[in-house]
């Protein structure tokens, strides 16, 4: 199976790439085989999208070939996605939100009456996120739920099947360690 993993977090060691590490790694564990490309998103060079959708039409962002051009080839070569993202004001982090907003192409075609077509149907995902705001406020205030709705909304368009969430609440003074017992 060909695993993608896109690291929203700017933080190499921060909650949600720990949680990745260890979510991909316990998945690695069970099946063996399984090839896993990391992506760190706050690492990676590409321009904005300029709102021009021509990619709904080719399938392929205009833009000069940048880093949005590699992810799209590798979403397009995986089995399954873990998308992890620190919560921010109830949303995805903005370097990964300008990320999605550029490989539109690549995950969704549209009919000639302009309803989306999925391009990745059959493929799973897992969403990770994680916030300072202490359960259950990250649940009452929108934090968790927002963020989570947001990545959901772009994967399911997509075609993704959405096999878990991973919701870490309250990491202000905490690490991923001390969470885990």
């Amino acid at each position: 199976m060909n695993i993608l993993v896109l690291n929203g977090s700017p933080r190499k060691k921060g909650t949600v790439s720990e949680v990745l590490k260890s979510t991909v790694s316990k998945l690695e564990s069970k099946n063996s085989g399984n090839s896993v490309v990391w992506e760190n998103i706050c690492s990676l060079k590409h321009s904005f999208c300029n709102g021009c959708m021509k990619c709904r039409a080719s399938g392929k962002c205009i833009l000069p070939a940048d880093d949005a051009h590699r992810i799209a080839d590798e979403i397009k070569a995986c089995d399954m996605i873990f998308v992890g993202t620190p919560v921010y004001w109830g949303n995805m982090n903005g370097r990964l939100k300008i990320l999605f907003d550029r490989l539109v192409g690549s995950l969704m075609a549209e009919s000639k009456m302009g309803i989306p077509i999925p391009l990745h149907k059959g493929k799973k995902a897992v969403i990770v996120t994680a916030c300072t705001t202490p359960f259950p406020f990250n649940y009452i205030c929108g934090q968790s739920t927002g963020a989570v709705r947001a990545v959901k909304e772009v994967l399911k368009s997509s075609g993704f099947r959405i096999t878990k969430k991973i919701n870490i609440a309250g990491t202000k003074n905490k690490s991923f360690k001390s969470m885990e017992k």
